[in-house]
């Protein structure tokens, strides 16, 4: 299997020259369905549009074809390469994540258990160092280590919905084939 770190190294200086930020880098679907997800998003407006995805496909396509013609490829046999946003319930991935979206719902899925839960879901606190906070109902506030997550997305409620709608929804509605009218 490919080794994330390797690839996200390679990955996030061409998120970056597209002015995108990266959020998660992940091999998914097993052997028999191999596919390199890539997830970005503009840092201002963390949201994605079509063309980024388009741009960034194509950049990090010739990136990786570049890298197997040269006998370097990161990743052994063949995959598919998706690119998308991180989407309305989105993996938080980083620390910094944990601030940007205090105040939403999110779900925690912790390594190891912690005080008697391995899942935490309640209302971001933002950081505390390394540490999240996190309003856990009937827990109250816990703090917990960032290296301690295994995995954390944001929870779709209402709140979240109005938060994240799109800046722009034309086309969104329609499909547009290239080459045709």
């Amino acid at each position: 299997m490919a080794d994330i770190d390797a690839l996200t190294r390679l990955i996030e200086p061409e998120a970056k020259a597209e002015g995108l930020a990266l959020v998660r880098v992940k091999m998914i679907g097993g052997t028999s369905d191999p596919t390199l997800q890539v997830m970005a998003e503009h840092p201002d407006t963390r949201q994605l549009t079509l063309e980024d995805c388009s741009t960034l496909s194509r950049r990090l396509s010739d990136l990786l074809d570049r890298l197997e013609e040269e006998g370097r490829d990161p990743i052994e046999g063949a995959y598919r390469l998706e690119v998308s946003s991180p989407g309305i319930d989105r993996p938080l991935t980083r620390l910094a994540d944990f601030d940007d979206w205090k105040g939403f719902e999110a779900r925690i899925n912790l390594a190891e258990k912690l005080e008697g839960r391995k899942v935490l879901t309640g209302n971001l606190l933002g950081t505390d160092g390394d540490q999240i906070r996190i309003d856990v109902p009937k827990a109250g506030e816990m703090k917990i280590p960032f290296s301690a997550v295994q995995s954390a997305k944001l929870v779709m409620t209402d709140k979240l919905i109005a938060a994240t709608a799109p800046l722009d929804a034309e086309g969104a509605d329609s499909i547009q084939v290239e080459g045709q009218d």
